[in-house]
């Protein structure tokens, strides 16, 4: 009964931390109804990857944790406001399904979160509809004979770790179709992930470079982080959230010990450095350079290793989930209303856009926050 106590002795904070959250949200998602947000401006508000003037557009990876976040609210509360931006930002993003093209391998982060989650919490089948489509461009992905996802658009042969938290979208098609491929697709990914993506110390790997004919990696390369061979923190959070969440799909006890291995490199990065993630675990301790997008991610993925571990095994995950979620709303938290972000100190990579808010980052911790205040929805 660790889990059920500890949820209790710490039950004044988390019900804080859910009446901040929709203290500001309800008001943001209002106001910022008819965007796409990816950071804010100087003043503390909501950008727009609609607007030509962020250098951004409707294809922007990040564009469905908006109205993911407002599923996760209106859930929780039942307000209707936030079913209406979560509604309208899946309209905005129609956009993204216009172009077959422009799809990659992050139709999870753009559809699985939204418009999927429209389709569990309301029936709505035009989203069901929408979440297949991208479901099957990113079963299109694999790469049979390599046995691969491929990632981006430009190079055939690149993999990378943040394609883990994609894979619950072949899952659920392959429940809501019956048709297996889709979940054989995404385990052989994964098998792939645990052996290239993940290095034996539990540190990961953020992109690989495969070879298209026979899938050997030819070579690893530095990607978000601080070099090659680094540990970007952000890709660590990836793989222990990632590979939970394929266990939980497929009762696969690898992807559970993968989780749980790369779970425990980041618990010491973090627990070496106040519990505050580094945007990369080894990178110089000069300039002092954090993620909290890294911590917010990292913290469901040991959320969800609590539930299901043994008895013995819960207090390391779930303790850390919740050393990780104070330090960080204590340091990197902006609860003032004249602001539309929550989560502060997010970094886009090693050396860019360093230190700003970022949308994924108020959704995690948002869905870390509720899922310590009960909540059984699990949009991956």
């Amino acid at each position: 009964m660790f889990y059920e106590n500890y949820i209790a002795e710490n039950k004044a904070w988390i019900d804080e931390m859910v009446a901040k959250l929709d203290k500001k949200l309800s008001r943001v998602a209002v106001e910022s109804r008819d965007k796409l947000p990816y950071t804010t401006d100087a003043n503390g508000k909501h950008d727009n990857c609609l607007d030509p003037a962020t250098g951004k557009n409707v294809t922007w990876w990040t564009n469905g944790f908006w109205g993911g976040l407002m599923w996760l609210m209106y859930e929780k509360t039942g307000n209707e406001e936030y079913k209406k931006t979560a509604e309208r930002s899946e309209e905005l993003l129609d956009g993204y399904l216009a172009n077959f093209q422009s799809l990659d391998h992050d139709s999870g982060f753009m559809e699985h979160i939204l418009a999927g989650a429209n389709y569990r919490l309301t029936g709505n089948e035009k989203s069901k509809n929408r979440n297949l489509y991208c479901a099957a461009a990113l079963a299109s992905r694999y790469n049979l004979s390599g046995g691969f996802i491929r990632a981006w658009n430009w190079e055939a042969g690149l993999t990378i770790i943040d394609t883990m938290m994609n894979l619950p979208q072949l899952y659920w098609a392959s429940s809501i179709t019956g048709d297996t491929r889709f979940k054989k697709i995404a385990m052989a990914h994964a098998d792939m992930a645990m052996v290239e993506h993940i290095r034996p110390d539990g540190s990961v790997v953020h992109i690989c470079s495969h070879d298209i004919e026979d899938g050997h990696v030819i070579e690893t390369r530095q990607g978000q982080g601080y070099a090659v061979g680094s540990t970007w923190s952000r890709g660590a959070s990836w793989a222990v959230y990632g590979f939970v969440l394929s266990y939980l799909h497929t009762g696969k006890q690898e992807y559970l010990e993968a989780s749980k291995k790369a779970a425990h490199y980041f618990i010491t990065g973090c627990a070496t450095n106040g519990w505050l993630p580094p945007v990369d675990f080894r990178a110089p301790e000069e300039p002092v350079c954090y993620d909290s997008t890294a911590g917010a991610i990292t913290a469901c993925g040991l959320i969800e290793l609590a539930k299901v571990l043994p008895e013995y095994e819960k207090p390391m995950y779930l303790k850390a989930a919740f050393e990780i979620l104070k330090a960080m709303e204590k340091e990197f938290c902006n609860w003032e209303d004249s602001t539309d972000y929550i989560l502060g100190m997010g970094t886009e990579a090693y050396g860019r856009k360093v230190h700003v808010p970022i949308i994924y980052g108020d959704y995690f911790f948002a869905e870390a926050i509720l899922k310590l205040a009960g909540s059984e929805f699990n949009p991956w």
